[in-house]
């Protein structure tokens, strides 16, 4: 039941080029850096991504997009992300948008073994009709767009099918987690990560502080171990090294 692993370097050791990841964080909140400058370091490439923005500030998964590490985003938000936006006009980079809540609850299905849900979000849009641009061909163009989805009536409103998500891995980031894998998230940071880790076969979890079994109050748990394989312990410096995207100063 012990899931602690040495170091992110090895419990990221599996992943392999073109393998699928769902990663949490929102902006620069709750990302598993560690995690993610890990796989940088082994070189992986050919990646396809699921998370809300794809980095942000040279931080998070914007290092192994400025890499050319990733070939596919789905995600809802590309932000400041100037890189990611080029990448994607430019024809390098294949990114299927889609609802943000939508997104979550992909993941959540995908997790819960729930392989589709109807929503009404998007119905009447590129997002059920399909000609979303998934990729452009550099000159302007769509080489390859988001094909039609199933569209179906219940009780006089219209509502989209949806697809539930599983990837191969999944790297998320808590504040506080044990060795049997069960996490707490920090406020804001809680985010995407619980889905991430649901929809991950493999889920490894960067936790700010490792702490033993039977502390963490079980009413206090945001994600149950049995959705955790590998945990990383943080050293406190890197528990600390968080950074802020807007800043605001009053007078």
């Amino acid at each position: 039941m012990d899931k602690v692993v040495a170091t992110a370097v090895e419990a990221v050791a599996d992943v392999p080029d073109g393998a699928s990841l769902a990663v949490g964080g929102f902006g620069l909140s709750g990302v598993p850096n560690v995690l993610i400058e890990a796989l940088y370091e082994r070189g992986v490439s050919g990646l396809s991504v699921v998370s809300n923005n794809c980095g942000a500030m040279e931080s998070g998964l914007a290092v192994l997009l400025a890499a050319g590490r990733i070939a596919r985003v789905t995600g809802s938000y590309i932000g400041a992300n100037k890189e990611f936006a080029r990448q994607y006009l430019a024809g390098e980079l294949e990114v299927e948008m889609i609802p943000q809540g939508t997104l979550a609850e992909r993941l959540r299905a995908g997790g819960a073994g729930i392989p589709a849900f109807y929503t009404p979000a998007g119905v009447g849009t590129q997002v059920a009709e399909g000609g979303l641009p998934w990729r452009y061909d550099g000159s302007g163009g769509v080489a390859l767009a988001s094909p039609p989805k199933e569209v179906r009536t219940f009780d006089g409103t219209e509502y989209v099918l949806e697809h539930g998500i599983r990837t191969d891995f999944a790297l998320v980031r808590a504040a506080k987690g044990d060795r049997h894998g069960n996490l707490v998230f920090n406020k804001s940071a809680r985010n995407f990560n619980p889905l991430a880790a649901m929809a991950g076969r493999v889920t490894v979890a960067e936790v700010e502080e490792l702490v033993e079994p039977g502390t963490i109050d079980p009413d206090a748990v945001h994600l149950p171990g049995i959705f955790v394989q590998r945990v990383v312990a943080l050293t406190p410096g890197q528990a600390a090294d968080k950074r802020i995207e807007q800043r605001t100063v009053s007078s």
